[in-house]
């Protein structure tokens, strides 16, 4: 080993280090290794900013971007009535959520998926009474699991296909990756959602109050002069209004008396608990008045809901206090609570993990504030309705799919020739849009390109596949790719599923040319080990999202994730060794 090599050696382990430790911003330290390796002469200058105007990059970009406008068309907003009609079991239910959170993957990134699914599996779990906890993880995983079947499934697929592309001219054809994808998938959602009814029983107690299908919120609101809630009492307000009451406020102060007694008059402030859809639909009878925001009819307003992540800097804070929103003009205007305790007024609610605040203010001054106070923004309200229900953006990304599919269109041109329909249609504003990219994750992925290009270049793949020969008889036709996929499948809870593809890669080139095997079967396991990521809530972002949603321990992880790898570790030999070897 020279000099060279080692130094890629120390900068690679100091940066999976510092990626795990999850102290660092990603993008920081990803952009700190790309100018390391240029120090280090580890590639020239000229290669330093090649990942960002690499072809995965882009189509990884046009996705999250097409991905925005899907979200909004809220097409499975319907299923919990669909259920409720059906009269599935419970276990049913949640193959079925988790079954279509899947098949969306296959086509979106994992977070789009999870993001765009999540809405709508809350509202069937209120609406069929299914503890929260039996849901989340299940689509969680789902959408890891679809994101084996197809080329764009998930970053790490584009990536060992550039690599592929790199080494022998031709990368991986859109559904070459479900041969081994689609069956560990299948498998794999069956079992998880057998797993969650028997490991999160209903005892767990997490099942939510019968209220219309939404999520339950708390807000306080204005009773205008021609509201029906005028006269009434505060007793009648849950059989007539679907609201229960918690407070009442005239004049400033607080109206104090028994719900029998206490009448709301016009004016009034009524600080109350329901489902999101009754607000919205009083709302707009003119029951009940939302505050105005100032902002409110500029082109970049816009409508949030973000959830408050365990590392969040706003648990335990009240709502009176968030001056890291108030600063930027931003408001709060509900907030749906884990804890059942409401005092005082609206502003005096305290904020725990998993609560998720909807927020009114301009997309920048959102997103900034967010960002630093470490919340997760769930979903973008759009200004206008176009989007809602209708079908042609699905059919226009169908498109974008079926001429990347056929190989009629690189996936990266396919992809812009998609978003340019969608801008075109007005479904897309792209200036919008770019802002509400999770641009940090990009940032990493591009810088990591060179990085891991050098442990080809280098040498360094070459001398880590002659080392692991010395401990595992690689040219045995299973031995090799087992031992991939094991590597792979212990750094990706760690680290994030793009970095484990690209410094894998090289390596598994190299193991296909020691052992005289396709380099295909290689690249397949890389890509496939660093998905299976199910026994961490910190190994991906959407195990995060579902720990702080769904109230799950570490330790629930590893009970329903467990199976669920060893199921898709031996599945995924069994298969790429029938398939590709």
């Amino acid at each position: 080993m020279n000099v060279e090599q080692a130094s890629l050696l120390v900068l690679l382990a100091t940066m999976l280090v510092l990626f795990s430790l999850d102290r660092f911003r990603i993008e920081v330290v990803a952009i700190g290794g790309l100018l390391a390796g240029f120090l280090l002469k580890l590639y020239p200058a000229e290669a330093v900013f090649t990942g960002f105007a690499s072809p995965v990059v882009i189509t990884v970009v046009e996705i999250l971007l097409i991905v925005q406008v899907l979200a909004q068309a809220k097409f499975f907003d319907g299923l919990a009535q669909r259920f409720q009609s059906a009269g599935w079991p419970n276990a049913a239910v949640i193959a079925a959520l988790a079954g279509i959170t899947g098949f969306i993957s296959i086509f979106m990134n994992n977070i789009g998926a999870f993001a765009i699914m999540l809405p709508a599996t809350l509202r069937a779990g209120t609406v069929l009474q299914i503890p929260r906890r039996q849901l989340v993880i299940p689509i969680s995983f789902a959408a890891l699991l679809g994101g084996l079947v197809s080329l764009i499934g998930t970053p790490a697929n584009l990536l060992v296909s550039d690599a592929l592309s790199k080494a022998t001219g031709t990368g991986f054809r859109f559904f070459d990756f479900a041969y081994a994808g689609l069956p560990v998938a299948i498998a794999g959602i069956l079992l998880v959602s057998a797993l969650a009814v028997r490991l999160f029983p209903e005892t767990d107690g997490d099942i939510s109050a019968p209220p219309p299908a939404g999520r339950r919120i708390v807000a306080e609101r204005e009773i205008p002069v021609t509201s029906p809630l005028a006269g009434t009492r505060l007793s009648d307000c849950p059989e007539r209004f679907g609201l229960q009451p918690h407070a009442l406020i005239r004049g400033g102060t607080f109206v104090f008396g028994s719900l029998t007694q206490s009448v709301i008059t016009a004016g009034d402030i009524l600080l109350a608990e329901g489902a999101d859809a009754v607000f919205s639909d009083l709302e707009a009878e003119g029951a009940l008045a939302a505050p105005i925001h100032p902002n409110g009819l500029q082109t970049d307003f816009a409508r949030v809901e973000a959830v408050v992540m365990p590392e969040s800097t706003l648990i335990g804070s009240r709502i009176r206090s968030l001056d890291v929103f108030r600063n930027r003009g931003v408001s709060v205007t509900s907030l749906s609570m884990r804890s059942p305790r409401i005092e005082g007024r609206f502003e005096d609610l305290q904020l725990s993990i998993g609560d998720i605040l909807v927020l009114e203010g301009t997309r920048d001054a959102i997103a900034e504030a967010l960002e630093e106070c470490e919340c997760l923004p769930l979903a973008t309200q759009p200004a206008t309705s176009s989007v809602k229900g209708s079908w042609r953006p699905f059919a226009i990304f169908a498109a974008g799919v079926a001429l990347s599919a056929f190989g009629l269109l690189r996936p990266e041109i396919a992809f812009a020739a998609a978003v340019f329909a969608l801008a075109v249609t007005r479904f897309l504003n792209i200036r919008q849009a770019m802002a509400d990219i999770n641009w940090p994750i990009v940032i990493m992925l591009a810088a990591m390109i060179p990085i891991g290009s050098a442990v080809a270049t280098t040498g360094t793949a070459e001398v880590l596949a002659h080392w692991l020969s010395l401990a595992v008889p690689i040219s045995m036709p299973i031995a090799g790719i087992a031992l991939l996929l094991f590597i792979a499948m212990a750094l990706t809870p760690f680290v994030n599923n793009a970095t484990v593809a690209i410094v894998l890669s090289p390596i598994a080139l190299e193991f296909a040319a020691a052992a005289h095997h396709p380099p295909a079967a290689y690249l397949i396991v890389v890509a496939a080990g660093a998905s299976l990521d199910f026994l961490t809530p910190f190994g991906h972002h959407n195990n995060t999202l579902a720990m702080s949603i769904g109230s799950y321990r570490v330790s629930d992880f590893l009970r329903a994730g467990g199976p669920l790898a060893l199921l898709g570790y031996i599945m995924t030999v069994l298969i790429v060794a029938a398939v590709w070897l």
